[in-house]
């Protein structure tokens, strides 16, 4: 009887190779836009991605809390931003607080079917900031492909 896998006969090693299998994404299988009409009102997911993303750059919240919400890209770029944000704080010796602000006017626009890009306006006690989101409809339900807090 033969092995299904074949053996590596360099190695020594009595057990069977395996090859690696590399998994390419594909249009039935990936993740499959939707259409603006199927999609529920995308303002208060960007007023809470907006809250949300203010407290997780000032330490009060975690940033697994909203990965569900954002895309993969989003997601590093936040980390990278919570670590640089965290440093700075232990340089200055602040611990992480709660920021108190409150969301002003948001604007919307879609500049195609299954897209919606806006500005969040957050005031707080020292400035206001402008929070830029991306919303892409994937698999039937927004999903955050941009985030920037400036």
């Amino acid at each position: 009887m033969t092995d299904p896998l074949p053996r590596d006969p360099g190695s020594g090693a009595r057990g069977p190779v395996r090859a690696r299998t590399r998994i390419i994404p594909d249009e039935f299988f990936g993740q499959q836009p939707a259409s603006t009409a199927t999609l529920p009102n995308p303002a208060p997911l960007l007023e809470n991605l907006t809250r949300c993303a203010v407290e997780i750059l000032a330490g009060a919240r975690d940033l697994e809390q909203i990965a569900r919400w954002v895309s993969d890209d989003v997601y590093r770029h936040l980390l990278k931003r919570v670590v640089l944000a965290t440093r700075a704080r232990q340089a200055r010796g602040q611990a992480p607080a709660r920021p108190a602000f409150s969301i002003g006017a948001t604007r919307i626009c879609e500049p195609s079917d299954g897209v919606v890009e806006a500005v969040v306006i957050v005031r707080g006690r020292a400035r206001t900031r402008a929070v830029a989101i991306r919303l892409e409809g994937l698999d039937s339900r927004w999903r955050a492909t941009a985030i920037h807090v400036l």
